[in-house]
């Protein structure tokens, strides 16, 4: 049986942590299996007191200290086993049944990296209150990767990059904090490997509600960028 393996980093999201994975194991992959990662980065908020009364249904994996969100992924990645691997904030932000969408596309031939594109659904610019200082942001981050690496996609910041094990494994990432996505899209652009996009859902939330990504990350991400597109 197929397997897909869903990391799941988590810092100090006690509100949102267990409704979302509520919301992961009630989704169908239609005879996919699925492996949940959590990641707690040291939370200090009562997530980790959480964690074990759902041990039974996922991979828990404690950090001593808090490290970021880029670090927490890669110490799921070392315990993945699945044939594709795919993030998941533990926030509310992206609907975890809009997986059955990237699963159905990352299974076509010659298909090994889909992005979940927040952009080519309808409802980007308008769904609920969140700032669209972050939207802009994200447009023009896309558009430099697409300057930089020569490529066509249309939200290279999403979270939902589902991607096949052995190419994300080899890809040898170094992020630490939120410049895993321009990494991964720096490194796979780099490879000629082509991204396909399908389009998802977005439910996003304002800082207020704990959203933690700010103007440093997006300077990091566009020092990510171009950094890798011109290191050897």
């Amino acid at each position: 049986m197929p397997k897909l393996s869903i990391i799941i980093p988590v810092y100090s999201e006690k509100d949102t942590i267990l409704k979302i994975l509520d919301k992961i194991e009630k989704v169908d992959l239609d005879g996919v299996e699925k492996e949940i990662i959590v990641v707690d980065d040291y939370s200090n908020d009562g997530t980790r007191e959480m964690l074990p009364s759902v041990r039974d249904k996922c991979k828990i994996i404690y950090h001593s200290r808090n490290q970021g969100k880029g670090r927490a992924i890669r110490t799921g990645m070392e315990q993945a086993t699945g044939d594709w691997v795919v993030i998941q904030d533990a926030d509310l932000e992206y609907e975890p049944d809009d997986l059955r969408v990237l699963l159905k596309k990352i299974q076509e031939p010659d298909v090994s990296v889909v992005y979940g594109s927040r952009r080519l659904h309808h409802n980007y610019f308008k769904s609920r209150h969140s700032g669209h200082i972050f939207a802009i942001g994200g447009i023009f981050l896309t558009w430099l990767t697409n300057l930089l690496y020569g490529i066509k996609i249309s939200d290279e910041p999403t979270c939902y990059k589902m991607i096949d094990a052995k190419l994300l494994k080899d890809l040898n990432l170094k992020c630490e904090r939120f410049e895993f996505c321009p990494e991964v899209t720096a490194k796979v652009a780099k490879r000629g490997i082509r991204i396909h996009e399908v389009p998802i859902n977005y439910y996003p939330r304002h800082k207020d509600e704990g959203k933690k990504i700010n103007w440093k990350d997006g300077l990091e991400a566009i020092w990510t960028l171009v950094k890798y597109r011109f290191k050897k």
